[in-house]
């Protein structure tokens, strides 16, 4: 889930983290009206680099690359067996994959709402319907979903990436109805929350604490949008689907 991801950067052509207005590499795009983790491209993130305070962005390869990967060719065939776009908040210590980055490298994933499907079964039909919703936090045009990074070289060609994940979480009382199969949804975390998730030293506890944490859903809001949203010319426009009921707010 949250595979589809939208960040608009605005005019000041960075992104403000509490007292920090984080400025994006030279050459970025400013603007990520719909990008699938399935492209396995390029992503802002926001980290605080060993030895600094402060915190920086960087364009990351949306996928985090287990380090007994040796070649890009590998990374390709284990694509077939699992994906690691996400990771599992409430598990991420315990994972092989993930613990070490929980540990010590964790990042921020920018957004400025996700794409999520519901899924209904109209009256009369036989089979499920997937509906299209946008989901956004009103009151922040630019939120902070949880993170975790690796670098990683292919050992065939010498290229060096930095390659992340985001963490999910148990959905709350909104995303439970958007996401409904699965009943999850990103870890989102509020300002003070997403500074002190980056911070180079936190006891394990407290990575557990954050890891587990969970929006409310009265600073969010979900609305049902074109099926072709991914090709249309504004994949936010709003769609109304006969006998849909009513999200309970």
């Amino acid at each position: 889930m949250c595979y589809y991801n939208r960040l608009i950067i605005p005019v000041s052509q960075s992104i403000q983290l509490g007292d920090y207005a984080i400025a994006l590499p030279d050459g970025s795009p400013m603007a990520f009206p719909v990008q699938s983790g399935f492209e396995y491209a390029q992503w802002p993130i926001i980290r605080i680099p060993s030895g600094n305070d402060l915190p920086e962005a960087l364009m990351a390869h949306w996928e985090f690359i287990a380090p007994w990967m040796k070649t890009m060719k590998d990374v390709e065939a284990g694509r077939q067996k699992y994906t690691t776009l996400n990771a599992v908040g409430e598990k991420v210590l315990e994972s092989k994959l993930y613990r070490e980055a929980a540990l010590h490298q964790r990042c921020l994933v920018p957004s400025s709402g996700f794409y999520e499907w519901r899924h209904w079964k109209p009256e009369g039909s036989k089979k499920d319907v997937a509906i299209p919703y946008f989901v956004h936090l009103p009151a922040q045009e630019i939120f902070f979903i949880a993170g975790v990074w690796k670098n990683w070289t292919d050992q065939a060609t010498g290229e060096h990436l930095t390659g992340f994940a985001l963490l999910t979480t148990a959905a709350n009382s909104l995303m439970e109805q958007v996401h409904n199969k699965k009943k999850r949804m990103p870890l989102v975390l509020p300002p003070e929350l997403a500074l002190e998730w980056i911070k180079p030293e936190l006891s394990e506890e407290r990575i557990h604490e954050l890891s587990t944490y969970q929006a409310d859903a009265a600073l969010m809001k979900a609305s049902p949008i074109r099926k072709d949203f991914r090709t249309a010319l504004d994949p936010l426009e709003r769609c109304s689907y006969e006998g849909l009921p009513e999200l309970n707010l």
